[in-house]
C-alpha cells in the first residue's frame, strides 16, 4: 500500500515537474528574446536530457520512464524557443 501511494506522488511529480518550462517558454516568446539565457547551460541541460534518455525508455520504473518523456518534450520546447530568439528578435523574420 505504501509503495503504491509512494509510485503515484512520484508519478505525479515526474509529470507536473516538466511543465515548469511552460513560464519560461512563454517569457522568451513574449519578450522575443533569450538573451538573458546562457546558452551553455541550455545547450548542456538538453545534451544531458537526450543521453539519459534510452536509460529513462528502456527502465521498467514508470516513474523514472515517464518523467523521461515529459521532460525531453518540454525541455526540447525550451531549447528551440532559446535558439530562435537568441538575438533578441524571431529570427525567422
Amino acid at each position: 500500500m505504501k509503495t503504491k501511494i509512494i509510485e503515484s506522488i512520484g508519478l505525479v511529480a515526474a509529470i507536473t515537474l516538466p511543465f515548469f518550462n511552460i513560464p519560461l517558454i512563454y517569457k522568451i516568446i513574449k519578450r522575443k528574446s533569450s538573451q538573458d539565457l546562457s546558452l551553455c547551460w541550455v545547450l548542456g541541460v538538453w545534451c544531458c536530457i537526450v543521453l539519459m534518455a534510452p536509460s529513462g525508455f528502456t527502465s521498467t520504473d514508470v516513474v523514472w520512464k515517464t518523467f523521461n518523456i515529459v521532460n525531453i518534450l518540454f525541455f526540447t520546447g525550451v531549447m528551440i524557443v532559446t535558439l530562435r530568439y537568441r538575438n533578441g528578435h524571431d529570427n525567422k523574420k
